[in-house]
């Protein structure tokens, strides 16, 4: 399927509808994910363990500082349909309410409605985590987008991405494995990042 050049910036429209359907009746093998990305279906194969431990830890550290009635999410998608997108983020934390609110049928939240998105990359998302997504969640004005890079060139690092404007972030921190990352208000927390295993 080829990239769909269409506007969706005001909102759904019956072809971004009709990807979403799609999506959402593809038979991938378990563990798969399906993301729409850059109006593009795309399955990606389940994580290796190195992911899932980084994914662990990170969820682990956000559950000591997040208010009661908020999660940390491992398998929520998040819909940017002007950016003709429709991801599963490695991790997203978020409001209960937001998923509360939602339909039986509605299967994701909008990024906005997001506290913190986070990406850890694998060697067959490179692209998408380092340039596709993060456009997306800016547009979109999730407010902090958290890149852990474990394939970056001179080895792995991590990101921290904040005030988001049109479809760019400013870095707001930046270091390798072994560096503490701080994220801002309304976590106050201080990962790090010398637990996560390298690639």
């Amino acid at each position: 399927m080829s990239a769909l050049p269409l506007d969706y910036s005001q909102g759904s429209s019956p072809e971004w509808e009709e990807l979403v359907r799609i999506r959402e009746e593809t038979d991938a093998p378990e563990g798969c994910k399906v993301e729409i990305i850059e109006g593009i279906i795309t399955v990606s194969p389940a994580p290796a363990n190195k992911h899932n431990v980084i994914a662990g830890k990170l969820n682990r550290s956000l559950y000591t500082v997040i208010p009661e009635d908020w999660g940390v999410y491992q398998t929520l998608s998040v819909s940017v349909p002007s950016h003709s997108g429709l991801f599963i983020p490695d991790l997203i934390v978020a409001p209960e309410s937001e998923l509360m609110e939602l339909s039986e049928s509605e299967q994701y939240i909008s990024a906005a409605t997001s506290a913190l998105i986070v990406e850890i990359t694998s060697k067959s998302s490179l692209r998408h985590d380092r340039v596709a997504k993060p456009a997306a969640y800016a547009h979109a004005g999730a407010p902090l987008y958290l890149l852990v890079d474990r394939w970056a060139q001179g080895g792995p690092t991590i990101t921290l991405y904040g005030e988001p404007k049109d479809e760019v972030y400013r870095v707001l921190q930046a270091g390798k494995f072994g560096d503490e990352i701080h994220l801002p208000g309304p976590f106050d927390l201080t990962i790090d990042t010398g637990v996560f295993p390298a690639s």
